[in-house]
């Protein structure tokens, strides 16, 4: 490390050269008289060091969801004139959608995106989007998060998180190797679970749940043929190609998960009043894209996976649907059992009331 120099008393009354006092006079005159003939304006100071921030994603290249917080990350970066820098850590370098929220915990990222209803353990209320067909449309989703999300703001706070926005995947559908007419033709079968949502339903169904999330496990059970289930959406069939496993797909529209993505409170409140308003836009804005490109995602997922040869059904047989409907009150009736009345009543009761 370089020798810091001294400052002693004597450094402050050594008489420059006179090349050093016409230098430093001239700076004088430019500062205080910038309109001077022959004077040249001081060079402007160097802007401050720029802040950090890096954001793990929580999906794959390629994906929406990727794009989505690439985008609010250049978006940030430029409003805020490279004063606070946001880089994007793809899926898995180092952390998986599992890992982001400790590691934000820990400091080794100021934040990411994760499936909110994956952090239902945590935050109980995140998985209330997962609840079947308590949403029938995105509107009706929209609807939800405005009462969502102030409850789900308060929770986070709580635990050192700022919640900055939310992006749905478009409608969840099922996908399967054979048809199915009634609830009994999903026993037996190897069902992908992800979530409380998909461990329920497997169990419900006397289905046999595999977990796998998004990742190289997913990839190799398929490939394989190891799976004969998936509930999902759409776009993200198109993803993964389902079309090399799967000949159906129920567009149920069952529910609406969203991506959540946070940073670490610590890092948000030690921005400026500025810095904090930035975010904050950029973070709305991305927001509003982001549900926009879901629907758009979802309507082109729906054409793609046809074009692959799968068979698209727009409506589940009638025994199919009872059962789903029956499944949906049963979920909903042990949801908040575990979840609470009293925090659930605050999104519950606007929601319904406001139909």
């Amino acid at each position: 490390m370089p020798a810091t120099p001294r400052i002693t008393p004597n450094t402050f009354h050594a008489a420059p050269h006179a090349p050093a006092r016409r230098a430093l006079l001239a700076g004088a005159l430019a500062l205080a008289l910038p309109g001077l003939p022959g004077v040249r304006p001081a060079r402007a100071a160097a802007p401050p060091s720029a802040i950090q921030w890096t954001l793990a994603a929580g999906y794959g290249p390629g994906v929406f969801m990727t794009d989505n917080l690439r985008q609010f990350a250049a978006r940030l970066s430029e409003s805020s004139q490279g004063r606070l820098q946001v880089q994007v850590q793809a899926l898995g370098q180092p952390h998986s959608m599992a890992d982001i929220r400790q590691a934000t915990g820990e400091g080794a990222i100021t934040g990411g995106q994760v499936l909110g209803s994956a952090m239902s353990a945590e935050f109980p209320i995140a998985g209330i989007d997962s609840q079947p067909f308590l949403t029938a449309s995105p509107q009706d989703a929209r609807r939800l998060w405005k009462y969502q999300k102030p409850v789900l703001e308060k929770d986070f706070a709580a635990r050192g998180l700022k919640l900055l926005y939310a992006v749905p995947w478009p409608g969840q559908g099922l996908y399967a190797v054979s048809p199915l007419n009634t609830g009994a033709d999903l026993r037996g079968l190897r069902m992908r679970t992800y979530n409380l949502t998909t461990d329920s339903l497997a169990q419900y169904a006397g289905a046999q749940a595999l977990d796998l999330p998004s990742g190289p496990a997913l990839e190799q059970a398929l490939q394989s043929g190891g799976v004969d289930l998936m509930l999902t959406s759409g776009a993200t069939g198109v993803e993964m190609s389902a079309w090399r496993r799967f000949k159906y797909f129920y567009d149920l529209r069952a529910y609406y998960p969203k991506t959540l993505v946070f940073v670490s409170a610590r890092a948000f409140n030690a921005l400026d009043e500025a810095l904090k308003n930035l975010v904050l836009q950029a973070a709305r804005a991305a927001e509003d894209s982001g549900w926009t490109q879901s629907e758009n995602q979802s309507r082109q997922a729906l054409q793609t996976l046809q074009r692959n040869g799968m068979e698209v059904l727009a409506a589940p047989p009638p025994g199919l649907k009872l059962f789903f409907d029956r499944f949906g009150e049963r979920y909903a009736i042990d949801w908040l059992k575990q979840a609470g009345g009293s925090e659930a009543s605050l999104v519950f009761a606007p929601y319904h009331a406001n139909k």
